[in-house]
């Protein structure tokens, strides 16, 4: 595994892999909050015969959107201390970005508010295809390879409404060639096979949908294609796509039942080898695995020249090289792009040039074509999503380790709704940022809830479960092995703290489970009355989370939120 001084070798402007590969420097300059147009966010030294780009995470986002980066990001084992498991101002030192410049702004949390006030907005997928058509322009479209990392047809209502087919439009008229998956298979076996096929025969979409991970049951045979080969400025590349590997658990398997996942490192080294043996110079591995799970992949699997990683929304302005590969984090909710031109010798990779674009919406001009396809696309919805449910007093947001105050609001909601005691809300990473003043519309409910397994239960729990839950939960995202992170955040809570050890066994990771409305402690053998959402249980009733959130907005039109307190962490030295 890749240590922190091997990190900071490669995170220098002279980190290489054959002594001569360069990392771009542009997105370290010393900036002041200064007008920063399109062309400063295009400015970069071409180099090579090839250009890389990838987004990812994108979560159905067509709108420019404020999105906060987390303040707490633990690592754990061998990835401790080592980006993407740094925030804020130690993240800033390590990579030599200036408090208060564009890239502060894009890559922590610090002083949030102020610089979104300074900066504006982010995203939107015209800006994004402003972007992309540039660089195609300068590159020449038969020397640039575009690539989706998946989690890009969930996350909104249009996209809910459409079963993700409006995000296959957008993604195609970008130009994407080849995307992989996770959330789109929460949309069901049959419309993913609609839309992308399988092994054996097309589907719908124009892009190519990789998937070598994935098996049916009765047989164990490939349900999709594992690789694609691409011939770009006359070299051959192989894209090999790996899905998120826990689908079925950290998902409902009833959408998906007669398939299996997995990481299937065995197969994905198979496939390594089959892509160099038919050709391949360049060997990309399209995954939405996670980063730390690609960290320890790439310390495994030899001949994989660049991993686009995706699923844990890191977002990281050099690259991290393990061993001879190359690990490129595209942050999520379109507000990154990923450049990465290649220069090749002798038939392999020689050299190479990175940069991680922040897409600043006010300083980019809005493709007129994406535009209009966007406009056509929310049109139906437009005078819902716009209409005001309440004004936020607080800053919302979702990002952390164990709680967001966009997760405290849904919480108080479920708590004064349902009628609950304590209530269970997922740690879902996607979801927007809202300033405070500002308004919360169908559209921010929709795009922080918008999944098809809404219903937002109510049942009796013993405490010993409630336990047994945070104990599964921390495990999946504290495991020291990769291999058995799922890389999401902690379930969130409302009416119960607890103290987490995050270096104890499993098992033995929460304590002082405690009531915060009477301060009493959780008894194992009482039964607590509990709301929740998103369960992954094919039979779960009750009422869709957004309209329990909207009733609870409607009746507290204006949301203040505390500081949450109520999570204590300890760690080891």
């Amino acid at each position: 595994m890749i240590s922190r001084r091997d990190f900071l070798q490669v995170a220098a402007a002279t980190a290489s892999l054959t002594g001569a590969m360069a990392v771009s420097g542009r997105l370290f300059a010393q900036a002041s909050k200064q007008a920063i147009g399109q062309d400063d966010l295009l400015r970069f030294k071409p180099s090579g015969q090839l250009t890389i780009l990838h987004l990812t995470d994108c979560h159905a986002q067509l709108m420019p959107l404020y999105f906060r980066e987390p303040s707490i990001n633990l690592g754990v084992g061998e990835a401790r201390g080592l980006p993407p498991h740094i925030t804020d101002a130690e993240f800033l030192s390590t990579f030599g970005i200036a408090a208060g410049s564009h890239q502060a702004y894009a890559l922590a949390s610090a002083d949030f508010e102020a610089l979104a006030k300074s900066y504006g907005r982010v995203g939107g997928m015209d800006r994004m295809a402003t972007l992309i058509k540039a660089i195609r322009a300068e590159r020449g479209a038969d020397r640039t390879l575009l690539l989706d990392g998946g989690d890009a047809l969930q996350g909104s209502f249009s996209a809910l409404q459409s079963k993700g087919g409006d995000m296959v439009r957008v993604l195609e008229a970008l130009g994407v060639e080849a995307t992989t998956g996770h959330w789109e298979f929460t949309l069901g076996a049959d419309r993913v096979s609609e839309l992308f096929g399988d092994k054996t025969k097309a589907g719908s979409s124009k892009i190519a949908f990789l998937a070598g991970n994935i098996r049916e049951n009765e047989f164990d045979e490939p349900v999709f294609n594992s690789t694609k080969m691409f011939e770009k400025g006359g070299f051959k590349i192989a894209v090999i796509g790996q899905a998120f590997p826990f689908t079925p658990i950290a998902n409902p398997r009833w959408l998906m039942p007669q398939w299996s996942f997995g990481i299937r490192e065995d197969d994905a080294r198979k496939n390594v080898v089959a892509a160099r043996a038919a050709g391949a110079q360049l060997v990309i591995l399209l995954s939405h695995n996670g980063f730390d799970v690609d960290r320890k992949l790439a310390s495994r699997i030899d001949g994989i020249d660049i991993i686009l990683t995706g699923h844990t929304h890191d977002a990281l302005p050099v690259p991290v090289r393990v061993k001879n590969t190359l690990l490129i984090a595209s942050g999520s909710a379109t507000k990154f792009l990923s450049r990465l031109d290649i220069e090749m010798k002798d038939g392999r990779m020689a050299g190479f040039s990175h940069a991680l674009i922040p897409v600043l919406t006010d300083a980019i001009a809005p493709d007129p074509d994406m535009a209009k396809l966007v406009s056509e696309i929310r049109a139906p919805y437009e005078k819902m999503l716009s209409t005001e449910l309440a004004r936020t007093d607080s800053l919302l947001y979702r990002r952390g380790n164990f709680n967001g105050t966009l997760d405290d609001l849904i919480c108080q909601a479920m708590l004064s709704e349902r009628d609950a005691e304590i209530c269970l809300s997922p740690g879902f990473r996607w979801g927007n940022s809202l300033l405070p003043g500002q308004p919360i519309t169908w559209d921010d409910l929709y795009t922080a809830t918008a999944i098809p397994y809404p219903a937002c239960y109510r049942s009796a729990i013993k405490g010993e479960m409630l336990k047994t839950i945070l104990e599964d939960v921390a495990d999946n995202l504290f495991n020291a092995d990769p291999y058995y992170q799922q890389g999401g955040d902690m379930v969130r809570l409302g009416g119960m703290g607890y103290t987490i050890d995050i270096e104890a066994p499993i098992g033995r990771r929460i304590s002082d489970m405690t009531s915060l409305k009477t301060g009493e402690p959780i008894a194992p053998e009482r039964e607590y009355v509990v709301a929740g959402w998103a369960s992954v249980n094919k039979d779960t009733t009750g009422p869709p989370i957004w309209d329990v959130v909207a009733a609870y907005l409607k009746d507290n039109k204006v949301v203040r939120l505390a500081r949450n307190e109520s999570v204590k962490v300890r760690r080891g030295a």
